[in-house]
């Protein structure tokens, strides 16, 4: 017996609408099933970015600083920022996040130095916003920006999301076509997409070393 070497399985849209819509008890008739059904899809990855970390959307994005600008506008594909460090002469700064109130205490806004401290002002189009103000124009801020998803254009179109998360993708449309098309499903399209939606949210998880050291300072021989 020989296995077929491919590895290379992955569905369009128009695909996954077919098996959300199976799943409902329903085939997909008309053209306006596909409209609603892409419209769910569409809603579907924005709930997506409100639950978490996605890991394969989030890219590493650099800024090269001009001296006495401390704000620069980012992509209006940017969510939100996890980390950021100021380069100067090869070594890499962290810096702190604020939040909006601690920014806006800041008494002077506009003292220059080598930044240190950031605040995400999360608008359409996101600003970043920092200090003290660059000193230089040769800094650069590097960033780990959490993107979104791409949108599910045309019918034909794959999926920006990777392989483990396509039963989650399915399930999840499913319960959103449910809602409007199969009542009596949704409680139980429900229960599998949220199933599957936590397995593979644990598994997309990002790793680290983790050590645990006793510590001896009240331990005492009887």
């Amino acid at each position: 017996m020989t296995t077929s070497g491919s590895k290379d399985f992955e569905l369009d849209v128009a695909e996954y609408v077919e098996e959300a819509f199976e799943r409902c008890g329903l085939e997909v008739r008309t053209g306006y099933d596909l409209k609603t059904a892409k419209r769910s899809l569409n809603l579907l990855l924005a709930d997506w970015a409100n639950r978490g970390l996605n890991q394969w959307t989030i890219k590493q994005r650099s800024i090269t600083m001009v001296q006495g600008d401390g704000e620069y506008d980012l992509g209006p594909d940017v969510i939100d920022v996890l980390s950021v460090v100021c380069r100067r002469d090869g070594t890499d700064y962290s810096l702190e996040r604020l939040s909006r109130d601690g920014f806006l205490t800041i008494p002077n806004k506009t003292t220059p130095g080598r930044a240190n401290q950031f605040f995400l002002d999360r608008q359409l189009t996101p600003n970043l916003k920092l200090w003290p103000v660059p000193d230089n124009s040769t800094d650069v801020i590097i960033y780990d920006a959490l993107t979104r998803m791409d949108d599910a254009d045309i019918y034909t179109n794959t999926m920006d999301l990777p392989f483990r998360f396509y039963p989650c993708l399915a399930a999840g449309l499913a319960y959103y076509i449910a809602l409007k098309r199969a009542p009596n499903r949704v409680q139980l399209l429900k229960t599998v997409y949220e199933e599957e939606f936590e397995r593979a949210a644990t598994e997309d998880r990002d790793r680290a070393s983790f050590n645990v050291v006793p510590k001896y300072e009240y331990y005492r021989v009887g």
